[in-house]
């Protein structure tokens, strides 16, 4: 089972490259580059969202799946197999955790942002199956 304290410490001190893994309820595959996710109190996965089509296919079938690989040299890293739990829209706990949120990009709300909250049904190491 994760340890969620670890895993906060982690993405919050780890630098790297993500990628979520998402699939339409037919089966169609997508990748998408993803900030580091948010580790929440209650162990759970938080991962901020626009309105794109690996949101909408976390909505169609409830899965996903993070990789991220560390910076600096060899291969290190997680994968992580999800299953979303809820999701909240433009709220105040979503930007206060969004890194990357501009100011006068919020206050235009030219997008939706949702921040999605996931189980961790899996943790492996990048590289093996330990």
């Amino acid at each position: 089972m994760t340890d969620a304290k670890d895993l906060k410490v982690y993405f919050e001190e780890t630098k790297g490259f993500g990628v979520l893994s998402t699939s339409n309820t037919s089966g169609e595959a997508n990748a998408a580059v993803y900030s580091r996710p948010h580790v929440m109190d209650d162990g759970t996965l938080a991962i901020i969202m626009n309105d794109r089509l690996s949101h909408k296919n976390v909505l169609g079938n409830g899965k996903a799946h993070y990789l991220f690989m560390e910076s600096g040299p060899g291969y290190k890293g997680k994968r992580l197999s999800l299953t979303m739990l809820r999701e909240e829209e433009d709220t105040a706990l979503l930007h206060d955790l969004c890194r990357r949120c501009h100011p006068k990009e919020l206050e235009l709300k030219e997008s939706k942002r949702f921040l999605v909250f996931f189980k961790i049904d899996k943790e492996l190491p990048l590289i093996g199956v330990n």
